[in-house]
């Protein structure tokens, strides 16, 4: 298990995005009183199985999300998907954002998708794409990724 820090804007919803997890498995995690009252600054558990896949970076003083990505050779509107976030969004010093590990790909999902489009896009199979994902449930904006 790993912790989180609250965010401004931070939601159940949005760090169930975030993580690629869902509301149910954070309530299962942490008590649903404790989440019904989320503040900035509360840590709350989280599942681990994110750190296959990313890598927390603290945006310090001068970051932007367009910096960030130079940085990490990335697409900064993925970035920003990634991370629940608009790329006019503002970012603040000690905020965490995940960044995405090389070695994979990465799919927001759209309305529509299903589990046959997105084994074609990634151009693997369903079973690759369940095995690499082992919550899917093809809402739009869920994080999807594949091995490459």
């Amino acid at each position: 298990m790993n912790y989180y820090r609250i965010q401004k804007g931070d939601s159940l919803a949005s760090i169930a995005k975030k993580f690629n997890t869902s509301i149910e498995e954070l309530e299962n995690l942490n008590s649903r009183a404790y989440l019904n009252d989320l503040r900035v600054g509360m840590d709350i558990i989280i599942p681990k199985n994110q750190d296959q896949y990313f890598s927390v970076y603290n945006i310090e003083a001068g970051d932007s999300l367009y910096k960030i990505a130079r940085k990490y050779n990335i697409n900064p509107e993925l970035l920003a998907s990634l991370n629940g976030l608009d790329m006019e969004d503002y970012i603040y010093p000690n905020q965490e954002l995940l960044i995405p590990k090389s070695g994979y790909s990465y799919y927001i999902t759209a309305e529509g998708d299903t589990l046959d489009t997105v084994s074609d896009m990634f151009k693997t199979s369903k079973e690759n794409v369940l095995r690499n994902n082992p919550t899917i449930y093809l809402l739009k904006d869920q994080v999807l990724v594949n091995k490459r």
